[in-house]
């Protein structure tokens, strides 16, 4: 903030969470801790559209980690997601990267994918054999299972689409169905009634929609994937 004033500087600092006395404090002096929450606040400065989600399902029931992956479908900005939840992972993600021997890299493949190179992996190590033959094939799976993941792509978009559909249809629904549940309504405001009475008919054939669109393109996808 070169043009900021001095006010402004220490507000931006405060609002990041370090206290005045460590307002002026250089950067190495800074405990892990603070130089942690130092380089989350410049990630985060110009206030970017990303989410950064660590074991988000870790005390979650299974509907509530229904309602993240819809939600995570709906959301339009990016999601770097930290997991172990294999579910979450196809449900969401559309790149998988690989944090091992102290690098990230892109990984080629999808779960089932990065579970056989860890066994090829272990196998190897265990000198069962020198593993060359076996790392070509799980390289080449690989390589398959990343130009599957490239062809479905759209579909997979497509699927989500349908979800969150889905899951928009389903919160109207609801909300109607708490409206018309006040019988009152009726004497009150008929003509409110019946409007709220065809929206919920509409929203219905729209989840209906919705519904045989993800049904489609589920079976789809599965078809695309299969072997």
């Amino acid at each position: 903030m070169p043009d900021a004033t001095e006010a402004e500087g220490r507000s931006r600092t405060g609002g990041l969470g370090f206290a005045r006395s460590k307002m002026d404090t250089p950067a190495r002096d800074l405990s892990g801790g603070e130089k942690a929450r130092l380089l989350l606040g410049l990630a985060t400065f110009a206030g970017p559209n990303l989410m950064i989600l660590d074991e988000p399902t870790n005390h979650l029931d299974i509907d509530s980690r229904e309602a993240l992956v819809l939600a995570l479908a709906e959301y339009s900005g990016a999601v770097i997601l930290i997991s172990h939840d294999r579910h979450l992972i196809e449900a969401s993600v559309d790149r998988l990267w690989l944090v091992a021997e102290g690098t990230v890299k892109p990984f080629e493949g999808d779960i089932d994918d990065y579970r056989r190179t860890v066994l090829d992996a272990r196998q190897r190590t265990s000198g069962d054999s020198d593993g060359s033959g076996e790392a070509n094939a799980a390289l080449q799976r690989r390589r398959e299972a990343a130009k599957r993941r490239e062809e479905t792509a759209p579909l997979r978009r497509q699927i989500k689409d349908a979800e969150a559909a889905m899951e928009r249809h389903r919160k109207e629904i609801n909300g109607i169905d708490q409206k018309l549940a006040d019988g009152a309504i009726y004497l009150r405001d008929p003509a409110e009634a019946t409007r709220l009475a065809k929206a919920r008919t509409d929203a219905a054939k729209a989840m209906a929609t919705a519904e045989e669109a993800w049904l489609n393109l589920s079976a789809e996808l599965e078809a695309a994937t299969a072997g």
